[in-house]
């Protein structure tokens, strides 16, 4: 790896700028998912027993460069330290003499947590001037939110050049892991794309056909290329006019030597609604007034085969409208699968994407896959092949 990890770092008595993750659901001024706060635990307490003092930068929401009350940090403060088990310090703003005043009261052991870094312009900016400001509170950069990785802003990438840098616990872990999945990859490689659009995927699609064996290609996706194949798809989700394109990746993956697998068999209905009334018809056999909501058990059977073959599994996107039964069923048999094959050590899987997540853990396998991102955006740019500005600012 060209960064430094955070064991490789003089920590002993140093103030180190620790970019986190605190971008979590908030209802009512409480947090309701904690699991981005818990993620960044093992760091903190890392930094802690280096004798380093952490001071924690952190965006929440769009505030746009504003001030705005209900997107403040102060209310993640709770959960904070619950996660840590230690009281945390909180400073009005990331810059200037409120976080100043606030670094310099800091004593060994104590933790501080500074005010939104999007409160500034100069963040999502990246203005040398708002990213100096943030080097001047610190010795050292630890970059610990791979979730943030992918975008060049004054804390993610702006800092990261001004300060001897490393990588956090978790975000060495996210890039360990990712490596693993394609950058290095245990041959044959599967990846399972879902989602609703091509458009939004064509980088992701147009990437993964030159580096991986087999290709999945399932939800509302799955349709257009059917439909590119000249197929009738009914009333389903479906972009035509990326048909050409569909075509486009197709043949580039018979060129790169890429087995691309599409839906045989479909499960189509009427309306998209739990336990609405379904059939499971061949793939060229929808009705005009129906819409395909799921890929067919025969189908499934031919994922699980392929996948029984492959060393190591990336995936992204559902298969089906996972969100609601009888439409999670593919989705649901694929996972349970792979987290089959993981847990005997046949098959090293890795999954991001909040869609991606949300389906594995409604298949109770999350926790069996060797590794799940936190990361949304972050993840997708990787697959796509792009070079992630807070990473290669670590160098």
């Amino acid at each position: 790896m060209a960064w430094k990890t955070l064991d490789e770092m003089d920590l002993n008595g140093k103030t180190v700028l620790v970019r986190v993750d605190l971008n979590v659901p908030v209802e009512d001024g409480r947090v309701t998912d904690a699991t981005r706060i818990e993620r960044i635990v093992p760091t903190v307490e890392a930094i802690l027993d280096a004798g380093g003092e952490p001071v924690l930068l952190a965006h929440f929401g769009r505030p746009k460069g504003r001030r705005v009350p209900d997107m403040s940090l102060r209310q993640i403060v709770p959960a904070l330290e619950r996660a840590l088990e230690r009281s945390v310090a909180f400073a009005e703003d990331c810059i200037g003499d409120a976080a100043r005043q606030a670094v310099a009261a800091m004593d060994a052991g104590d933790v501080l947590l500074l005010e939104n870094t999007r409160f500034h312009e100069g963040e999502e900016a990246n203005d040398p001037a708002f990213a100096r400001d943030l080097a001047a509170l610190g010795d050292v950069y630890c970059n610990d939110a791979f979730s943030a990785a992918h975008r060049a802003h004054g804390s993610t990438e702006g800092v990261a050049r001004l300060l001897p840098s490393c990588a956090g616990l978790l975000m060495a872990e996210e890039l360990a892991a990712l490596d693993r999945a394609l950058g290095r990859p245990d041959r044959p490689v599967m990846a399972v794309v879902g989602g609703a659009k091509v458009s939004t995927k064509l980088d992701l699609l147009g990437n993964l056909v030159r580096k991986v064996d087999v290709l999945v290609i399932g939800g509302g996706m799955a349709n257009t290329f059917l439909a590119a194949q000249g197929l009738d798809v009914g009333r389903s989700l479906a972009e035509h006019d990326m048909a050409k394109t569909a075509r486009e990746i197709v043949m580039k993956a018979d060129e790169a030597g890429c087995r691309i697998l599409l839906p045989e068999d479909v499960v189509v209905a009427a309306e998209f609604r739990a336990n609405a009334e379904s059939r499971t018809l061949p793939a060229d056999a929808c009705p005009e007034d129906a819409m395909i909501l799921d890929a067919g058990p025969q189908s499934v059977a031919r994922i699980r085969e392929a996948m029984g073959e492959c060393r190591t599994l990336i995936w992204n996107g559902p298969l089906g409208a996972f969100e609601i039964p009888p439409f999670d069923a593919a989705t649901n048999a694929a996972a349970k699968e792979a987290a089959r094959l993981t847990r005997d050590g046949r098959l090293v899987s890795v999954a991001g994407g909040g869609d991606t997540v949300a389906a594995l853990n409604k298949a109770g396998v999350a926790q069996d896959f060797t590794y799940v991102s936190s990361a949304g955006g972050a993840f997708l740019e990787w697959m796509e092949g792009k070079t992630l500005p807070g990473v290669a600012a670590l160098g």
